[in-house]
């Protein structure tokens, strides 16, 4: 049995500092230190060091302002490599590597072109965006009358007869009365995965989806879609959540609306890539291991700054300031930038491939992947009796 505690990841590198500093010396659920007097104090140092000498901006500059956006098989992913590689050797650690791994090279090629064809009227142009992995359109597009759906259930409904040769608009939003915002993306993001491939089931020749985001603008938000091998590939693109009202209007007052779509991305072979790891090793149990992490790759559209460089910064920085403060842990403490947790999530399957080939025991694995913004909460999902024994020391981060 698993209890969840609250939300997953955190988004402050002064609450991953506060959470290595706690379990480094509590691992064991028995504190190593009695008095949390002294625990407090420490957690304390660790906060001033992180406030008044962290490097976080200045690496999260270098990976947003001259790197840019680090799309897995891209050159800049490559440089982004390079880069985290050669700041984690130079903070000291007893070791940095590379861990290879192949992953999917997908390109956006030229720009989108979407529009929305209404008889009589002109043409208006739908903000889009390709997702990520989808195939291109013919050379000369795609036209089709366009039908709308918001759960699998009416899609289901509309069967081939309704949905053969159209083109499906997904246009279930995210839900804005869930305070979690992780969970109104949850109750929406099935679209944009499987249904491309929903639709093509009943013979749909496109699908455009609703963008993933609560505020209505004219900024579409890529993402992943897989495919299920069981269909034909269709086209797929995000129109933002501004586009999506204004087609879902113009469907509510015409009987036939039409969308024009050109793409021309495609998928490349699969390239050699890394995630990158540093870590220092424990002072009494080297063999068991504590993780924090982010993954290093990021959308091709942005500069990927809270998606994940804050994540990888954020980790970089814990054994950065550990350093700086002479402390050694008595556990492992390991830093993973992950490679390709946007479309596909090689790294992470090849991080867990390798670390069970090797027998590797984790203690505690940490992933910062909300954004670094004001920190909310944590999430902690684990063994009922871990569970148990963490919220019985949660004492410790009351000041946090």
């Amino acid at each position: 049995m698993k209890k969840n505690l609250c939300k997953k990841g955190f988004s402050s590198l002064l609450s991953l500092f506060g959470l290595i500093v706690f379990f480094t010396p509590c691992a064991r659920i028995e504190a190593q230190v009695a008095d949390s007097a002294v625990d407090a104090r420490f957690i304390r140092a660790i906060y001033d060091q992180a406030l008044t000498d962290g490097r976080c901006y200045d690496w999260l500059e270098h990976l947003t302002q001259q790197i840019g956006h680090r799309l897995s098989g891209s050159d800049a992913a490559a440089k982004a490599v390079g880069y985290t590689q050669s700041m984690l050797d130079s903070i000291g650690l007893d070791s940095v590597w590379l861990q290879p791994c192949m992953v999917p090279h997908w390109v956006r090629g030229e720009a989108e072109q979407v529009r929305m064809i209404i008889p009589g009227a002109p043409e208006t142009i739908l903000n889009a965006l390709a997702l990520g992995g989808s195939v291109a359109t013919p050379e000369r597009g795609i036209n089709a009358q366009v039908v709308e759906v918001d759960s699998w259930e009416e899609l289901q409904q509309l069967g081939e007869k309704g949905l053969k040769g159209k083109i499906v608009f997904f246009n279930r939003p995210m839900d804005p009365t869930k305070i979690r915002t992780f969970e109104a993306y949850g109750g929406a993001v099935d679209q944009r995965v499987s249904g491309a491939s929903r639709a093509a089931q009943y013979g749909a020749v496109a699908v455009i989806v609703r963008s993933m985001g609560l505020k209505i603008d004219d900024f579409p938000h890529t993402g992943i879609l897989i495919y299920d091998t069981a269909y034909a590939k269709i086209p797929a693109a995000a129109i933002s959540t501004s586009a999506a009202e204004t087609l879902h209007q113009a469907l509510n007052s015409h009987e036939k609306v039409q969308v024009f779509i050109k793409m021309s991305c495609k998928t490349l072979p699969d390239v050699l890539s890394y995630n990158v790891i540093g870590e220092i090793r424990g002072s009494e149990k080297p063999e068991e291991i504590i993780l924090v992490g982010g993954h290093l790759d990021s959308w091709d559209v942005g500069q990927g700054a809270h998606d994940d460089g804050a994540g990888c910064v954020q980790s970089m920085d814990v054994l950065r300031n550990l350093k700086r403060m002479g402390y050694r842990p008595r556990h492992t403490v390991r830093c993973v930038l992950f490679m390709n947790e946007e479309n596909g999530s090689r790294g992470g399957k090849k991080y867990a491939e390798e670390a069970n080939r090797l027998g590797a025991f984790h203690l505690l694995a940490i992933e910062s992947d909300a954004g670094g913004f004001t920190p909310r909460g944590f999430g902690f999902d684990a063994e009922e009796s871990v569970a148990d024994g963490f919220l019985s020391s949660v004492e410790h981060f009351q000041p946090l």
